[in-house]
């Protein structure tokens, strides 16, 4: 059995349907943002980033959504959730939930975690500002080039369909123009759709 650390509304979202997908035997901690629970000691010993996900395998803890992404599709390569035997079609899988975690969700990070970039007020003012901008900008280039469709990758679910999908939990947040992005919300729609989403989503309450 693996341990997902979790919590409400964050990118962990990804790693608990990639779970779910593969029918790993898996459970989930939730860690309380609200009081702070992932800067106590006890989370800091499983990651100390402070930050979720953290996934607990019999090898060790796995942190960062692309790694433990790759990981699952891996670990349970029956699951078909990435092109395996093919390298470069891995590659381009690992180019796009890179995409999603180093540009993507640290544009929406600006919106309200202005202070890990910087400590004055009018600067951290001025990126919170900015971050929907740059959130949009990001989806526009994801909604130009980045889906082959239906699923990310053209015609197979896969992991970075897991990954999308909790991004996209942050759309109304960021006032991004769904307008703009039909193919994002198209996909957005489909994933709802899945028995292995549902049940994520269920359980989630």
């Amino acid at each position: 059995m693996v341990i997902l650390h979790s919590a409400p509304g964050t990118c962990a979202l990804a790693s608990h349907i990639a779970l779910e997908d593969a029918g790993a035997d898996y459970t989930v901690v939730r860690v309380d943002f609200r009081t702070g629970e992932q800067r106590g000691d006890a989370y800091l010993a499983i990651n100390p980033k402070g930050r979720v996900p953290a996934l607990v395998t019999e090898h060790g803890t796995l942190t960062e959504t692309p790694a433990i992404l790759a990981y699952i599709a891996q670990h349970f390569p029956e699951a078909g959730l990435a092109p395996l035997h093919d390298p470069f079609a891995f590659a381009r899988v690992q180019e796009f939930n890179l995409y999603l975690c180093s540009t993507l969700h640290i544009a929406h990070a600006h919106r309200m975690r202005g202070h890990r970039w910087a400590d004055d007020d009018a600067t951290i003012a001025g990126m919170k500002r900015f971050a929907p901008r740059a959130v949009a900008q990001c989806w526009d280039l994801i909604e130009a080039t980045m889906i082959q469709g239906p699923w990310v990758i053209g015609q197979t679910n896969s992991i970075c369909d897991a990954y999308l999908f909790a991004l996209t939990q942050w759309i109304e947040g960021d006032t991004v123009d769904q307008s703009r992005i039909p193919k994002v919300m198209a996909h957005r729609r489909l994933m709802t759709e899945r028995p292995a989403v549902r049940r994520v989503m269920a359980a989630l309450g």
